[in-house]
């Protein structure tokens, strides 16, 4: 047994039992290897300290009320990491090995998988990174594919309830013909001065955007923003953002309960014409956006005014983590039971 107060979890890194690892070595990937250290050895010369060759997932374990542990959409966390590898020419993990380590990352960790009705989760974090040496710039020639496992709680420390969000525009997040689109660490550094001026200001995070006109919305920090208005689900289309696994599933639902979906351009001055606004990813799910304050121009959009979500945010997240937990019909074969 092991003591933790499940309900009082934050999102942050803390020791797990076991982590899952694989090389790629002489042209071909390994078998994969369990390990109980939170340590790697690592040459000083490997091209993720030098060249940025590293891409990471971020997913989740859910323990339902039957006892069982489900995956939720697995296979799209697999695409991603394996358009990231591309991206930035590393050796992809194939799906069969991906599959393999997720799951045994999970079962030998499974007494960190929180219990239903505590709002905890099991994190997954699958990392693959360039660990063959080069001095030059190139590619590696040998790369570790990782999983390690933690049990969290919200993303945000308010949970689903609104959060405040800061307008950031003297930094970028990702350029339109860069590395914005794939899920590499390098996106997340750059990120982080507009994150420290959103806190410093009060704020849970910033809103970035487009690099070019500094005019249309991109992310939220490490999540998608999106608006609801007159029946419509909106959300950003750009060439610099993530796409989330999360916001995909979100945008069918909202066509399942009967919405329009748009994925288009959002112009700032727009915001004042939603009637609800929100930030979502695997880390929040969906946190309900309760101000947003545009730093430079000195000027505050409200939204949530009881201070609560709003009803489709609210109605399109009870669904959402119904489905991953169980607890209602997964019609779309989202969710995997591996035991």
């Amino acid at each position: 047994m092991i003591n933790i107060e499940w309900g009082k979890l934050p999102f942050g890194y803390s020791k797990t039992d076991y982590n899952i690892r694989c090389y790629y070595r002489d042209g071909k990937w390994g078998k994969l290897e369990i390990s109980s250290s939170e340590f790697l050895n690592l040459h000083i010369s490997a091209t993720a300290l030098h060249y940025g060759q590293q891409a990471f997932e971020g997913m989740k374990a859910y323990r339902g009320k039957d006892g069982k542990i489900r995956l939720f959409r697995w296979e799209e966390n697999f695409k991603r990491m394996k358009r990231s590898a591309n991206g930035i020419l590393m050796q992809p993990i194939t799906k069969d090995l991906f599959k393999e380590a997720i799951t045994k990352a999970v079962l030998m960790n499974e007494r960190f998988v929180p219990p239903h009705g505590t709002g905890a989760t099991l994190y997954l974090r699958p990392l693959l990174i360039g660990s063959g040496p080069q001095i030059g710039v190139k590619p590696a020639d040998e790369y570790l594919f990782m999983v390690f496992v933690l049990p969290v709680g919200p993303y945000f420390k308010e949970g689903f309830n609104p959060v405040k969000i800061a307008v950031i525009r003297d930094s970028d997040r990702a350029a339109p013909l860069g590395t914005g689109s794939i899920k590499v660490g390098g996106n997340y550094a750059s990120s982080l001065p507009g994150v420290k001026k959103a806190h410093d200001e009060g704020y849970g995070a910033p809103m970035y955007l487009d690099s070019v006109h500094k005019k249309y919305i991109d992310e939220i920090g490490a999540a998608n923003f999106f608006g609801i208005k007159d029946n419509t689900y909106i959300t950003p289309k750009s060439p610099s953002i993530l796409p989330s696994i999360t916001n995909m599933s979100i945008m069918q639902l909202a066509e399942d309960m009967g919405l329009k979906v748009e994925r288009r351009p959002i112009d700032i001055e727009e915001l004042s014409t939603f009637e609800e606004v929100g930030a979502c990813g695997t880390a929040a799910i969906i946190s309900p956006i309760g101000e947003i304050y545009d730093i430079d121009k000195d000027k505050k959009y409200n939204f949530c005014k009881d201070g609560k979500a709003g009803p489709i945010s609210t109605q399109i997240y009870n669904r959402l983590v119904a489905i991953q937990y169980g607890d209602e019909p997964d019609s779309h074969n989202w969710v995997e039971i591996i035991k």
